[in-house]
């Protein structure tokens, strides 16, 4: 199984796929503080999972800026914590947040309750479009952390 990961400064959406990689679900949104890494690691080992792919904020222009460079430093410290053999996968989110944002209102979630999911709905999107471009492609998406 795969699961994806927003990572942000005030929460961690998580997704998953389903064992064949077709769909992927929203699991949990992790809070950032003392502990995050090691609930997102518990996860990971849950749900057994062989890959994580992490959204990598770009800018327009396809460069990465100080954002990009904070969510490599917590990828890497994620990959330090989940069990061996696992791997880590760096995809491009840009516009990410937006589509979620989208999608969840147009799903009727409102405010507070849309804020709540958000991250969630992130990382679906990141996984859902991790996975139909390696199916489309027949390449693994992003690069390897």
């Amino acid at each position: 199984m795969r699961i994806a990961l927003d990572i942000g400064d005030a929460r961690i959406g998580v997704a998953s796929s389903d064992p064949h990689g077709i769909l992927a679900t929203p699991v949990e949104t992790v809070r950032r503080g003392p502990g995050d890494l090691d609930r997102i690691a518990a996860l990971a080992a849950e749900l057994e999972a062989f890959e994580i792919v992490v959204g990598l904020p770009r800018s327009l222009s396809g460069g990465e800026g100080p954002a990009a460079v904070k969510i490599r430093e917590t990828a890497a410290q994620v990959l330090d914590k989940v069990r061996e053999g696992t791997t880590m996968r760096l995809v491009d989110e840009r516009f990410t947040t937006v589509t979620a944002e989208r999608m969840l209102r147009e799903r009727g979630k409102k405010g507070s309750k849309r804020r709540a999911v958000v991250d969630q709905a992130a990382a679906v999107v990141i996984l859902q479009h991790a996975l139909d471009l390696e199916r489309e492609t027949g390449n693994p998406p992003g690069r390897p952390l």
